[in-house]
Formats: C-alpha cells, structure tokens, sequence
C-alpha cells in the first residue's frame, strides 16, 4: 500500500483538492491518505465551492499543529507529500527551511529524505520571489506542478477540467487514476 499525505493550503484552487482528494477515496485501500489544512484552506473551500465536503472525507485528518502526526517523521515511510493547492506563503516558508506547522514539517520531511514532495501552485502572475522559492524547492528535490490544466481530453466541465491537473498530480506521485495519456486512447 502506498502512504501519502495531502496538504491544502488557502490559496484559491480548492476544486483541484477537492477532486484530488475524492480521487484518493475512490482508489479504496489502494492508497493510504494523511490530510492536513491550513486554517485558511476550509475558509477559501467553503468561498470557492459554497460547502464543507472536506469534513466529510474518509481520511485521518490532523492538525496543522500536530506533529506527532507520522509524516512529520521520516520512519513513517510515507512516499509522497502532495500540497494542493500550494499558496506562495507556504512555498516560501519550505524554501526557506521553516518548518511551522504541519504541512511544512512534512515538507521538509520529503525533501530530507529525497521522497517525493509535489507542491501544486496556484498564483498568478509569478513574481521574481516566487520563482526564485519555485527554483530552491526544485533544487532541492522537490517538484513544481502548477495547476495549468490541459485541454487534450477535451474536457466540459470545470470538475473535468480539474481533473487534468489532478490526474497528471497523481502520476506525479506514482498513482495510476487513470485519465488522458498523450498517443493513448485512454481517458
């Protein structure tokens, strides 16, 4: 079983972890799925997509102060550390070693022990700070995936569209969902 852990932040984007997180719950016992949020990450989903789905999700969910939590540790063995959708904020403060609450602890976990940390920045336009925090994270192992979806599966909705970018998160992370892969039929 792979174990993995969601970090949501507050930036703007919370359909993609919406759907990156239904996607995790419908893969079963497939994946084993640690969530942590931000104290803005509920205001921004309940603004973005007008309910609280979050609270209902079928995942251990921690506290962003909690770093008993077991991927704040390196001997837990998780695999991956996906932050979706990854503010500036955060981006910044992993950049800069800071390592306050939960979701940057984990982050720095992933990056100690060369595992696979996969911020999904949602920011736009890039200033030159966030670039240059794009490029240390990216030195230091970690993978920038902004949530720029693709249109090859002409996708009609806005959950499809998401999902573009969930799918190719999920590959990312070494989790086969499915979804559209370039000269395949597959969808």
């Amino acid at each position: 079983m792979i174990k993995i852990a969601v970090g949501v932040t507050g930036a703007s984007g919370s359909v993609y972890a919406k759907m990156l997180l239904q996607t995790l719950a419908g893969l079963g016992g497939k994946v084993e799925t640690g969530l942590v949020m931000s104290d803005n990450a509920g205001t921004v989903w309940q603004h973005e997509l007008g309910n609280e789905d979050y609270k209902e999700l079928p995942f251990r969910r921690w506290d962003k102060n909690d770093f008993m939590a077991p991927f704040a540790s390196g001997s837990a063995d998780y695999s991956a550390l996906i932050i979706c959708p990854c503010s500036m904020g955060t981006l910044g403060r992993i950049a800069g070693g800071i390592s306050n609450d939960l979701i940057t602890r984990a982050a720095d976990v992933m990056l100690k022990e060369r595992r696979k940390l996969i911020c999904v920045v949602r920011e736009t336009p890039y200033n030159l700070v966030h670039l240059r925090n794009m490029t240390t994270v990216t030195e230091a192992g970690g993978i920038i995936c902004p949530a720029t979806p693709s249109f090859y599966s002409r996708p009609s909705t806005i959950d499809d569209v998401a999902m573009t970018v969930v799918h190719r998160v999920l590959q990312l992370a070494g989790i086969d969902a499915g979804g559209y892969k370039w000269g395949s039929s597959q969808v």
